[in-house]
Parts: structure tokens; C-alpha cells; sequence
């Protein structure tokens, strides 16, 4: 039998306070106005919502199973329905558990054998990475010395190695964050990429500067002794610059960097686990710092005109003076960066001394842009041609598309970023089409699709190549 819900709503002239002429729930007592609906168990017995749900809980939480039990010896029970209760009430949700894992192979030992020697970190980053070859070399001998350092432990003739943290210089899509990310997958070590733009002093609203280390425990799977050979890379490092002619407390800036100080350092710090403050309901964990490698990368805007401001000084006095416009059109004139120019940027000399390996990335001209496009590994215009694959379509680009795609990205002086975004918008026509026809085998992007002065050349299977319209 179905539950017979009465209506409640009071008569005509009946007092709304008057308790007495009301339906009142058997458990709780109140009446019919406050609890809302009644369910009537029997003419006389009825039950609110409330009540009957705090009981459905009790029921699903005493690991009892009701469908063995019989309820033809309770009187009344009968006459409710307890499967018209589901749509009123929340059932309790099934969880789907995890699958075991298949059986997991033992963890590397960290030892000086296993440790990839320089020369094969970089041949391991060429494949990854165009270009910027300077860089590569200097971070894969820093990288080699330092896992070095870390596997040979203290020594006891007393000569301790220090920790080589770096300092990554480079315009704004030049890779220096795919640079780390390449690294840490090749050396298949944990890796927290952190933002340095969030960072605050302690008790400002913001990440508390532990929270860096809380990212590394998070890829460690919270194995402290596993983080503590990590690396971690802080990006857009130029923002926590120290504040010039400020009458506030630069809480995100100098104050930042002298925070950094302890991490870079080495010490004992105690990180919130799964949060980025610490606080009373967040556990801690103590990681030692002193073997995790930091990289800070930023693209440090205006450092260009501090160097051409110290070159000029240098040499405009005199007959053999240069002149001031001297720098102005030379390219990679970061490369001439020193610890002076940065300090005059805003970097304080304590922040900068733990940071010894100071090495920049070249701008991208267009002809890395060509070769991003085509040869790493997993190459964007690869990734295309192995999404139409699944379709059973060829994708070609002519030498004259990838030199317009380059120009192209190059006007938008936002570095390899640009490539993807390009390339999105002229593929939407062609990866919308294509599905609709089966017959379809080949399609081959040119210069003139790229530039808007036509359409790409589709191949049909058996047939002559013909002119997609735009």
C-alpha cells in the first residue's frame, strides 16, 4: 500500500497556534504546522519527515539487512511501503573503490652509477627542446652535480658540496617551464611547479611560502623522504622584485624573498599537507630542504634596459665613445645580464647568493619557430597528423605554411605559445569537415590557407588533389 498523506493545511477559522487540533508527529510531538507534512503510519500514528529520516539513518548505519527480515510478524508495518520512501528520502551512494594496482616495480635507488651523465641528460633534452643549447648544457651539468652530491651523502673527510640552485632568465614562451618539466620526466623524479605571484609574507592573505613545499610532497605522494630529493621549479620569480618608491608594507616582494631564503638554503621546515597555510586542522610534515634542487625561473621585464643603462655608462665618455643607440636592435642582449643589473631590478644580494648558476634563454627567431612546429618529439603539427590518423586521414603542411605560421606568431611576441593558438584557429574548418566524409585520404595545409588566400588541398582516396574552399 501506497503511504496516505493527508493534507494538513488548517480549516477554515482554526487557530494556527492551537497545537490541539492538529496532527502531531509520535516522536518529536510537533505539530503538523512546524514539522511540515506528516506520513501516517496508521490512522492514529503518524511520523514528520524529520524524524523519519534520522531513523532511515540509523537503519543504513547499523549494517543491518532488512530484506532478510520478516516484517509480516510486526503489526502495522504492513501497511508502509518502505520502497515509496526512496524517491523522499536520499539513499546512501555507492562508492566505486579504486582497482587494485598490478604489482608495482621496487622504487630506484638513487646511486652515483645510475645518475645519467651530462652529455645524455642534454641528448635526452634535444629531443624535447629546440634550441637553447647554452641552457641545456648548463642545466643538465648542474642537475648531474647535484644528484651527484645527493647520492654520496656526507663524506668523512669533511668537504661538503653545496647545492647548485639555478636561476632561469628568458622572455615569455621561450621553455622554461617545459624545460623543467622535460627534466623531472626524464630523471623521473618528483616535480611541484609553484607561482610565485601568489606568495605572500606570513599572515597576509595569500600561500604561505611552505605551501611550495606542500605542491613537491603532493607529487611524492606524500612520501616525505621521496620529496626530499625533488626538485622545484618557482616560476615568475621577477614578481616578488622588491617594490620601488612604495609607502605600504611590500608583503608580496622583499618580503617574499627573504622568506625563500631558509628553503634554498636548507633547513628542517614544517609544511601543511593538503593545504597552503598552515593552521590547527592541517597536518605537518617536516622535510628537510637541504637535497631538494630549486629552480626559479621569470622573464624579468625591463632587465634589458637596466643592461643597456650599465653598457652605455661604461663606455660614452671620450672621442672612442659609442653611442647610446648602440644596443638598442641587438639581439639576446639578455645574455649579458650580471647579479648587478638584477639587484637593480629588485632582486636583494641574500636572494641571489643562493641562486649561483645564473644562465639565460635565447629569444625564439622564426626559424625556431619552424622547427619547434616540426621536430620535437611530440611536435604540435604531430599531434595533428596522429589526431587525423584516427580518422584514417593524412595531414601534410607545406615549407611555405610553416614559414607563415612562424611570422605569424612571431607579430604576436608571445614566444612558442603563439604556435598553438595559431594553428588551432585555421584547423577548427578542417577538423569539423573532415569526419563527414569517408572518402577523404589526405590533406595538405599551404601558405596560402594560412594567409587567407585560399583553402587547403584535399586528396580523395583515388582521385586528384582539389581545393577545399575556406
Amino acid at each position: 500500500m501506497n503511504i496516505d498523506e493527508k493534507d494538513t493545511e488548517l480549516k477554515e477559522g482554526q487557530n494556527p497556534d492551537d497545537n490541539s487540533s492538529q496532527e502531531a508527529c509520535f516522536v518529536c510531538h510537533r505539530p503538523a504546522s512546524k514539522a511540515g507534512k506528516m506520513i501516517h503510519l496508521t490512522d492514529e500514528i503518524c511520523i514528520c519527515q524529520d524524524c523519519m529520516q534520522k531513523t532511515l539513518d540509523m537503519m543504513n548505519n547499523g549494517n543491518v539487512d532488512y530484506s532478510k527480515m520478516d516484517f509480516s510478524r510486526m503489526p502495522n508495518i504492513s501497511m508502509v511501503n518502505l520502497s515509496d520512501l526512496q524517491n523522499i528520502f536520499p539513499g546512501r551512494q555507492k562508492v566505486k573503490k579504486k582497482a587494485p594496482d598490478k604489482e608495482k616495480q621496487p622504487e630506484k635507488v638513487l646511486d652515483i652509477h645510475s645518475i645519467p651523465a651530462p652529455h645524455k641528460i642534454k641528448a635526452s633534452l634535444d629531443e624535447y627542446v629546440v634550441g637553447q643549447e647554452q641552457a641545456k648544457k648548463v642545466i643538465s651539468v648542474a642537475v648531474y652535480n647535484h644528484y651527484k652530491r645527493v647520492a654520496a651523502g656526507p663524506d668523512a673527510d669533511g668537504i661538503e658540496i653545496e647545492k647548485s640552485n639555478m636561476l632561469m632568465i628568458g622572455p615569455t614562451g621561450s621553455g622554461k617551464t617545459y624545460l623543467v618539466k622535460t627534466l623531472a620526466r626524464l630523471l623521473d623524479v618528483p616535480l611541484a611547479i609553484a607561482d610565485a605571484t601568489s606568495l605572500t609574507e606570513a599572515g597576509y592573505i595569500g600561500d604561505d611560502i611552505e605551501s611550495v613545499l606542500s605542491k613537491l610532497l603532493a607529487a611524492a605522494d606524500n612520501d616525505v623522504e621521496k620529496a626530499e630529493k625533488g626538485i622545484v621549479f618557482i616560476d615568475e620569480i621577477d614578481k616578488i622584485a622588491k617594490k620601488r618608491n612604495t609607502n605600504q608594507r611590500d608583503v608580496s616582494g622583499e618580503s617574499v624573498q627573504q622568506g625563500l631564503l631558509k628553503l634554498l638554503e636548507g633547513a628542517e621546515v614544517e609544511v601543511p599537507v593538503g593545504a597552503n597555510s598552515k593552521n590547527a586542522m592541517v597536518p605537518l610534515e617536516t622535510v628537510n630542504t637541504k637535497n631538494i634542487l630549486f629552480i626559479c625561473g621569470g622573464a624579468f621585464p625591463d632587465l634589458e634596459n637596466i643592461i643597456k643603462e650599465r653598457l652605455n655608462k661604461q663606455s660614452s665618455i671620450g672621442f672612442r665613445a659609442d653611442l647610446k643607440d648602440k644596443y638598442d636592435h641587438e639581439k639576446n642582449l639578455i645574455r649579458k645580464v650580471t647579479v648587478e643589473d638584477l639587484r637593480n631590478f629588485g632582486m636583494i644580494p641574500e636572494f641571489l647568493g643562493r641562486l649561483p648558476i645564473i644562465y639565460t634563454l635565447d629569444g625564439l627567431s622564426e626559424e625556431m619557430m619552424v622547427r619547434i612546429l616540426k621536430e620535437p618529439k611530440n611536435a604540435i603539427l604531430k599531434q595533428y597528423q596522429k589526431l587525423l590518423a584516427l580518422d584514417e586521414v593524412k595531414l601534410d603542411f607545406t615549407d611555405d605554411a610553416l614559414s607563415a605560421i612562424a611570422r605569424k606568431a612571431m607579430e604576436k611576441d608571445t614566444g612558442a605559445r603563439a604556435l598553438r593558438a595559431i594553428i588551432e584557429d585555421f584547423m577548427l574548418d578542417i577538423m569539423y569537415e573532415i569526419p563527414k566524409d569517408d572518402n577523404i585520404g589526405q590533406v595538405t595545409i599551404t601558405g596560402d590557407y594560412i594567409e587567407h588566400k585560399g583553402g587547403p588541398l584535399i586528396t580523395m582516396r583515388g582521385v586528384p588533389a582539389l581545393e577545399m574552399q575556406g
